[in-house]
């Protein structure tokens, strides 16, 4: 058995290959997002010849996309020659934007939406700033229009130096 969470068991090249596979899946909701970039496969194993089980920690509980995400590693992994796949749930440890990786940030910016700011290590020190960053021209002088946008884990925001809305990944 491997999981990306324990260092001191490391994934055979298959379940490396298999991970890799899973991972590059979009996230149904930001398909500018793989599910790696998103940081929510916890984990590959095989379990048996043709048997993989893929552990998924969704980005909150009761996210309606677990079911897509689970429905799409599924037919990724059965395109590369996997004929029984589980995806299960794994709800600890919660998932947090620091999961996130920094090429998921910068394709979040890219993309026109503010990535979350990093939370850091639980006790760890506070942000030295709180301000939300303008994906579009980096001012830091921004509005909330609304706690939620397009998904529950987004909220809008407008830049008041260049007037454009934006969506801003909500930290947890």
């Amino acid at each position: 058995m491997t999981t990306a969470h324990d260092p001191a068991i490391a994934p055979t090249a298959l379940e490396a290959e298999l991970a890799r596979i899973a991972g590059a899946v979009p996230d149904p909701e930001l398909p500018v997002l793989t599910l790696a970039d998103l940081g929510v496969v916890r984990g590959v194993h095989l379990k048996g010849p043709g048997r993989v089980q893929v552990d998924l920690t969704p980005t909150y509980t009761g996210c309606p996309a677990v079911e897509a995400m689970s429905a799409d590693i599924e037919h990724a992994l059965h395109e590369h020659g996997i004929p029984e796949v589980s995806v299960v749930t794994v709800l600890t440890p919660a998932w947090s934007t620091d999961d996130i990786s920094e090429e998921g940030r910068r394709k979040l910016a890219e993309f026109g939406i503010a990535p979350p700011r990093p939370q850091g290590p639980a006790g760890g020190p506070v942000p030295l700033t709180l301000a939300i960053r303008c994906p579009h021209c980096g001012s830091t002088d921004t509005e909330l229009l609304s706690r939620f946008s397009s998904t529950a884990c987004k909220a809008l925001r407008r830049c008041a130096a260049c007037r454009e809305p934006f969506d801003h990944f909500k930290e947890l």
